[in-house]
Formats: structure tokens, sequence, C-alpha cells
């Protein structure tokens, strides 16, 4: 981990997605600016502690298939967030101890709390890369990508609660694409992404919250989701409100208070 980085201010005069989404899953690696943004979207949104809370379960189900049914070993993670335990090489780790996870985000909070995200199993490996998911050949030039991953095997693309930032303005499907581009066959992608199918009024409210303090973001319908997934084998049940993909236990939440879409799919 480079240490120039490190020194690049955190901006605490505006709320940030991620120490939002930190709250959301109570913890402490936020700023009074983001928890009065996030309790904005909380009185719009009640259901958004539940959301977040299905998003993360929903990630360690899915990590948890992808290494015992089909055999992946490596994960790119990008949109990593603020590290909240188990993370990703945690529970990919806890299957099977020589996985190797990279980690990448933009944020300096992220970057302060990575080595949270490197505490390996000797048998494994795990780094963090900063990069943007808007600039896909900057996660391609890094050189941690290679040193930890070897690209001519499958890796897990992990993009959880990330697309939804980036609006169609910023060519999302092509962003996703280059991506499993750089991936070979037995890949697989697993996405999760927040909906306005099931409350469109509210989410008109988020999406409005969000926007208003300067953070762009497009909640998408199930058919756009679902194409982000052209191309893949969809594992089943295919593109799903996230606490009913493969749930341990069939959790009593309606789709409203979920409203995620996620979905897993292998590259042929």
């Amino acid at each position: 981990m480079s240490t120039p980085h490190a020194a690049r201010d955190i901006d605490t005069s505006k709320p940030h997605s991620a120490r939002m989404y930190d709250y959301y899953l109570g913890g402490k690696d936020h700023f009074a600016v983001d928890k009065q943004a996030a309790e904005t979207v909380a009185e719009a949104y009640p259901g958004i502690f539940t959301c977040a809370r299905e998003n993360r379960a929903f990630m360690h189900r899915a990590t948890r298939v992808l290494a015992t049914e089909y055999g992946i070993r490596q994960w790119l993670d990008i949109g990593t967030g603020i590290p909240t335990e188990p993370n990703l090489h945690q529970v990919a780790q806890s299957v099977v101890p020589e996985a190797r996870v990279v980690y990448a985000d933009n944020d300096p909070l992220v970057l302060k709390y990575a080595e949270r995200l490197m505490r390996s199993t000797p048998q494994g490996r795990t780094t963090y890369i900063e990069a943007d998911v808007n600039d896909p050949q900057s996660l391609a030039d890094a050189p941690e990508l290679t040193e930890v991953l070897d690209l001519s095997k499958p890796v897990a693309l992990s993009l959880n609660a990330l697309m939804h930032f980036v609006p169609d303005a910023q060519k999302p499907y092509e962003i996703v694409g280059r991506l499993l581009d750089m991936l070979p066959s037995g890949s697989a992608l697993a996405l999760s992404h927040c909906t306005p199918d099931f409350d469109p009024e509210t989410w008109k409210k988020v999406t409005d919250i969000y926007n208003g303090a300067g953070t762009p973001v497009q909640f998408r319908s199930h058919d756009a989701v679902a194409r982000f997934f052209d191309g893949l084998d969809l594992l089943e049940p295919g593109v799903t409100v996230g606490h009913r993909w493969r749930p341990d236990i069939t959790p009593e939440f309606s789709h409203a208070e979920v409203s995620l879409w996620t979905g897993v799919g292998i590259k042929p």
C-alpha cells in the first residue's frame, strides 16, 4: 500500500456514501455530517437499515457459494467501503484459507482503516488499491492487482451496493464489461443494487437526498440491473430481492423494506 495516498485529506464538509453506509450498519467510522444525511434518508426510508444489513448478508452468502460450489479462490472487491467484520476475505478464507482478495475504493477514510483488510490467513493474501470504479484502467494498471491475483485463473468480481452510484452518463454497463474483460472464463460477477421498483415515491425522496448532498445516484429497475449480467450464466435464483438470494433461513422482510436486487453470474 503506497503512502502518498494515505496523506490525502478526508473531506468532512459533506456526507460520503461509504460513511453513511457505515452508519446504517451501526458502525462508528463516520462524521456528524454523514450521520445527519443518513438520518434524513432513514426518515424517508426506515428500511435503509434492513437494506444495508441484507446487502452484507448477500455478500457473505454469495462469497461462500462461489467458494464452495464453484471453486473460486480469488476476489476483486470494488467499492469496498469502511471495513465491517466479517470482511469479504474473512468469509472467503473461512471456507478456503488460501483465498486471495484485492480490495479497491477511492475514499481516503477507507484507506485509513485498510489495515483491517490486510489481516489474511497465512495461506492466503489480501491487499488494498486506491482506485475509482469509473476508471477501470487505474485498477488494471495497479501493480498490486497482479501481485495478489492470477488473472489467468477465475476471479469473482464483487460489486456490492456500488453501481447505483454510477449514473448512466458515466456508462456503468461499459465499466462492468471492461472489468469482466480483464477476467478469464469461469470468473464470476456478484452484484447488488438498490431499486425503486417496490416503492417509487420513497426512492424518489432518497434519490433527491443523495443528489442534493452531492452524491449522484441512479437506482435501477429489475431489468436494468439484470442487464449487468448480459453474457453471463446467471446462478439460480437469478436476479432477485436480496433476502431471497439463497437465504440460510427465510427472512420475514417485505420486498419494499429491502429494495435491493442481487445476482451472481458466471463468465462462460
